[in-house]
């Protein structure tokens, strides 16, 4: 991912914008090489073996970008009008769509009903940060915090070498003067999504899990 650092400054507006859209460029450059790539084979005339591989290859590559931008449309964009709320249902939907896979489930314990839009976009990507804890897949749970709009989220990941990323737990933290580059402006953005809840996140080591939450 490419972005410029600001060294102990909190980024402005426009570099946060240059460097969430960088990060956004980093999880489609690989399905949508992947598709040029099947492209190029079905230009080549291949084996009518080749070619299968190809198509499939190209099925399988837009449906992970298709995920993925619906993901991060949701996590990252706009996601309606100053005020508007999101189905955490259609919530529930983008972060399987984007995390579960052979490795990966996701247990969804929360009820579906209307939140306030930032709420909705913190658990997004708190689910992104816990990801990044099992490297090897896993298990993600989400708990719901309390109830009502004013809900939070637990988000517990467990997996084969479990582990707490320092940096990202320092990120998190209002007191952090880490860079934030494109590498960590995604757990940057989280704590900025938290502080507009009125809420702060934690990464902690729980045993052989590891726990995101905001309260």
């Amino acid at each position: 991912m490419s972005g410029t650092p600001s060294p102990g400054l909190a980024p402005d507006a426009l570099e946060l914008a240059a460097l969430l859209c960088s990060r956004v460029c980093h999880d489609l450059i690989s399905p949508v090489g992947a598709i040029v790539n099947g492209l190029e084979v079905l230009d080549d005339n291949p084996k009518p073996e080749d070619r299968d591989f190809a198509l499939d290859l190209i099925r399988k590559s837009a449906k992970t970008a298709s995920a993925r931008l619906q993901f991060c449309r949701l996590a990252f964009g706009a996601a309606g009008s100053a005020g508007a709320q999101i189905d955490l249902g259609d919530a529930q939907t983008m972060a399987r769509g984007h995390i579960e896979d052979a490795k990966t489930t996701i247990v969804w314990n929360l009820p579906r009903l209307l939140l306030p839009k930032n709420r909705v976009k913190l658990l997004l990507n708190m689910l992104v940060i816990a990801q990044q804890t099992i490297p090897r897949g896993g298990t993600l749970t989400i708990d719901p915090i309390g109830d009502g709009e004013t809900m939070s989220f637990r988000v517990t990941s467990a997996g084969l070498n479990a582990r707490v990323q320092q940096n990202i737990a320092d990120l998190l933290s209002a007191s952090s003067a880490a860079s934030i580059d494109a590498h960590a402006v995604q757990p940057y953005y989280t704590r900025l999504l938290a502080q507009a809840c009125g809420l702060v996140v934690t990464l902690v080591a729980d045993g052989d899990k590891v726990v995101v939450t905001a309260a």
